[in-house]
């Protein structure tokens, strides 16, 4: 089970991230996030990540300008968007930076799953997260879980990181009722938005891979 701490701000979130076992650790560039960061801020929480953990860059409807900037301070091991971006869009990144891309598929209902062929034809992961309300100024992060059940009988051509609500309280549910091959946390292991807390982290990544021992054994 890989295990991704994403929206990390600052060094003490990354160390705790890092030092309880995170496989990936992400990047917000979004500027409506509380969660977000300028790619010169990114450039030191990526370097203490280097060689530990893979470093994930989420952009939400990015501009070629902010990708390349992105590029230029962290070069990540994958690119996450979480935004209205297109298949072609995708493709179009994925060329562009010459690295793997995850897409991130917003779902409440069942209808929302059926863009998932057509994107998992241009990207190398699947994500997906819970649909934003509808006011919403950001699409994700806003500790919201959708009916699991839904991925139920869903084919899966790309690896599946499911998002959206998870915490440590209740990662173990959602690995077996999704068994997604990685998970995804933000506000669920934060004490306010935007603001990672230490033992929150650690708790999620035990949850996580207790989890998948207890369904080995």
């Amino acid at each position: 089970m890989i295990v991704k701490i994403c929206g990390i701000k600052d060094l003490a979130a990354m160390d705790a991230a890092l030092e309880a076992g995170a496989d990936m650790v992400g990047l917000v560039f979004f500027g409506n996030s509380p969660r977000n960061v300028t790619p010169a801020e990114a450039s030191s929480l990526a370097a203490r990540a280097r060689g530990k953990a893979k470093v994930v860059a989420l952009s939400v409807d990015a501009d070629d300008k902010l990708i390349d900037a992105i590029e230029a301070s962290i070069a990540p091991d994958l690119h996450q968007l979480h935004g209205s971006e297109t298949p072609a869009r995708v493709n179009e990144l994925r060329t562009r930076t010459k690295r793997a891309v995850m897409k991130a598929i917003p779902v409440a209902t069942a209808s929302d799953l059926a863009p998932l062929a057509a994107y998992e034809e241009v990207c190398d992961w699947i994500l997906f997260d819970a649909k934003a309300p509808k006011a919403a100024t950001r699409p994700g992060g806003h500790g919201q879980t959708f009916d699991w059940a839904l991925l139920k009988n869903v084919k899966r051509a790309k690896p599946v990181m499911l998002s959206g609500g998870i915490n440590p309280a209740n990662v173990a549910q959602a690995i077996e009722a999704v068994r997604p091959d990685a998970v995804d946390v933000s506000s669920g292991v934060e004490s306010a938005p935007g603001i990672k807390d230490r033992e929150k982290i650690f708790a999620f990544v035990r949850a996580a891979r207790g989890a998948i021992m207890e369904k080995a054994s």
